[in-house]
């Protein structure tokens, strides 16, 4: 079971449903920051107990899981794996270490939900960087009261030539057009087992060869999921919920960056799967501009 947006071909709606297997059952939600607006009871309540007929599939075209006034932020240096990363890349590799052990985690807002992008969509690399890398993160969806609602797949795309030449050009590494991709599905926290102990792992494929692959457990995160959202709700306010991306485990070796035309392929066990192509430039991210959800099936 998976909560997911969806628009709807029969009247071209976009709706909040449950998705099982090859069926979606809409939720009786105006949208998903409604459905995250409520308390974590009445969010169970509403998907537990859908109260329309199911769709098929095939008749629904699959949205990133947010909007509204919806925000996707993100966590670094969560893993030990992304500290080495840090301090391979940069020219200032002692801040890494301070934010590892430090009690504040470090968090940064990442996307806002029109420049979403979700399975079978291209992401992008930057024209003016040379180290581009996939994140593959689980990420933590949280309510308007900081509960964890549910999880998702993250892929949070970054340049790792920027950040590495000053950490203050963080925001340029990792904020632009095709930076971050959520897989389409959420899955809801009393359906995964244990969120500390689920398997991710990520592959790059170029043609028929696969570039890179690896795989890690969120068993071996530095931080716990309830304390980086804590920490996240600690002076902001998310009215309709929050999706938090909570730091990768898994870094290319500095040879390995991305290019047009890769495929990435991201699995987070009981949660869900991330694939998508690879464009490069805004140009080829231009059609986010256009409102009409319609429009992602032109790019799919």
């Amino acid at each position: 079971m998976h909560i997911v947006r969806y628009l709807d071909h029969d009247d071209e709606q976009v709706r909040v449903g449950v998705r099982t297997d090859a069926w979606i059952t809409p939720v009786n939600v105006p949208s998903l920051g409604a459905l995250l607006a409520l308390p974590l009871d009445d969010v169970r309540a509403a998907v537990d107990a859908p109260s329309a007929d199911p769709v098929p599939l095939e008749r629904v075209t699959l949205l990133p899981p947010a909007d509204g006034r919806m925000e996707v932020w993100a966590s670094g240096v969560t893993y030990e794996r992304s500290r080495a990363a840090r301090k391979e890349e940069s020219t200032q590799a002692s801040v890494y270490d301070l934010v590892y052990d430090a009690e504040r985690p470090e968090l940064f807002l990442k996307s806002v939900p029109w420049r979403l992008v979700t399975d079978g969509e291209p992401i992008a690399v930057r024209r003016d960087s040379r180290l581009d890398v996939p994140e593959p993160e689980l990420a933590v969806v949280a309510n308007a009261f900081g509960e964890i609602v549910g999880y998702t797949v993250c892929d949070d795309v970054s340049s790792r030539d920027l950040e590495g030449t000053n950490p203050l050009y963080l925001p340029q590494a990792k904020i632009y057009a095709g930076s971050c991709s959520l897989a389409t599905g959420i899955r809801p926290a009393w359906h995964v087992r244990d969120a500390h102990d689920l398997a991710i792992d990520v592959e790059i494929r170029r043609g028929a060869q696969t570039v890179w692959s690896a795989e890690t457990s969120t068993a071996t995160m530095r931080r716990r999921l309830p304390e980086l959202v804590e920490w996240l709700f600690a002076e902001t306010h998310f009215p309709e919920g929050v999706v938090l991306s909570t730091g990768t485990g898994l870094v290319p070796e500095m040879t390995v960056t991305l290019i047009a035309g890769d495929v990435v392929t991201i699995r987070v066990a009981e949660v869900g799967t991330l694939s998508n192509p690879v464009v490069e430039g805004k140009d080829d991210m231009s059609w986010l501009l256009d409102t009409d959800p319609a429009t992602r099936e032109k790019v799919r």
